[in-house]
């Protein structure tokens, strides 16, 4: 059974930094996808970041303050957050597929982790 675990959530001051992991287990995922998506209440879920073998995506409202990493030894996908906006409050949550893409859509991950908060106070 495929399980992703989401970690390092919380409250964060404006400008401050967290970082997030996604540890997989089940089945490994070296070789295929993992993202970050985020929601707020009565949104669609976004994109925040994909990786995959040789390339990285980031959503715009994201760039050059988020980085997505992995490590494939430990199955586990991190997100490092810093300069956060209170628009960046959201759920986040792991994402993660066995093929090699780069897609924004959520049909077309097969598992995904339970979700972490994280607030972003001004």
């Amino acid at each position: 059974q495929v399980q992703l675990v989401e970690s390092g959530g919380g409250l964060v001051q404006t400008g401050g930094s967290l970082r997030l992991s996604c540890a997989a287990s089940g089945r490994t995922f070296s070789t295929g996808t993992m993202g970050w998506f985020r929601q707020t209440p009565g949104k669609q879920r976004d994109l925040v970041a994909v990786i995959n073998r040789s390339a990285r995506v980031y959503a715009d409202s994201v760039k050059g303050r988020f980085t997505i990493s992995r490590d494939n030894a430990k199955n586990t996908v991190y997100l490092q957050m810093n300069s956060l906006k209170p628009e960046d409050t959201a759920d986040y949550y792991c994402a993660a597929s066995p093929r090699v893409m780069v897609t924004g859509k959520e049909a077309d991950y097969d598992y995904w982790g339970q979700g972490t908060r994280v607030t972003v106070s001004s």
